[in-house]
């Protein structure tokens, strides 16, 4: 008796959702027999392997980027569906004094005296960039601010002493040895990213990508989304 193909989908994420795809395929495995591999990087340039023709059969990005790619007919529009709510914490290098940040002031404060910063090059880091300008010291701090390279994450540079401050989405400094999780931003200054997945216009396997989203969607997936430091959307 011959039993099925095992049928394999293929998927490309930003890195902010590396750890909690990582749960959820693990989890989709237990009850599902097909084989899925979903690639991390860069949000920007997950979004330009897309636009470019490479085949995958979901895109996993922050929802502004999937909805440009539907608008572009790289990704089937109906097929979107919100996953999580991800919010940016800061962090410090481990064993270095914590700063106050509970408050918008007091992360302003902290900004300032920070010698070096850094965030990264994803929607929460053009967020940050727009409210250090309503502070008005974008120029001043402009000269301190380390660029992390798109898929290195932030919390790395601040583990190696290259940066002092480190601001990134919370379920990318969870894993990092090297430093002190200070907090999440004070909800009056809190960034959240809505991330996103959909079926490519080129999918091989968009009728299994459909069922892994469901899945990823589903009650069953909002616990290892909040282990993983994100909400369920």
């Amino acid at each position: 008796m011959s039993t099925a193909p095992q049928t394999e989908i293929k998927g490309i994420s930003s890195m902010a959702t590396r750890q909690v795809l990582a749960e959820l395929v693990e989890l989709y495995g237990r009850q599902c027999a097909d084989r899925v591999t979903i690639e991390s990087v860069g949000g920007v340039d997950a979004a330009k392997r897309v636009q470019a023709g490479e085949v995958f059969d979901v895109v996993i990005l922050a929802s502004d980027a999937i909805g440009k790619l539907a608008a572009s007919g790289h990704v089937v529009p109906a097929s979107q569906v919100d996953l999580v709510h991800s919010g940016v914490a800061v962090a410090v290098r481990a064993g270095a004094p914590v700063p106050d940040i509970s408050s918008e002031d007091a992360v302003r404060r902290a900004v300032l005296a920070a010698r070096s910063l850094s965030y990264s090059t994803g929607p929460s880091g053009v967020a940050l960039a727009k409210l250090f300008e309503r502070w008005g010291i974008a120029q001043e701090i402009a000269p301190r601010i380390v660029q992390a390279p798109p898929g290195v994450p932030v919390g790395t540079l601040v583990a190696r002493g290259e940066v002092e401050l480190g601001f990134q989405q919370l379920s990318e400094l969870l894993h990092v040895s090297g430093i002190t999780l200070v907090g999440p931003l004070p909800p009056a200054i809190q960034i959240t990213t809505t991330f996103s997945g959909a079926i490519a216009a080129n999918a091989r396997q968009p009728g299994a990508a459909r069922a892994l989203l469901a899945f990823m969607a589903s009650p069953e997936a909002a616990a290892a989304k909040r282990r993983q430091g994100m909400d369920p959307a």
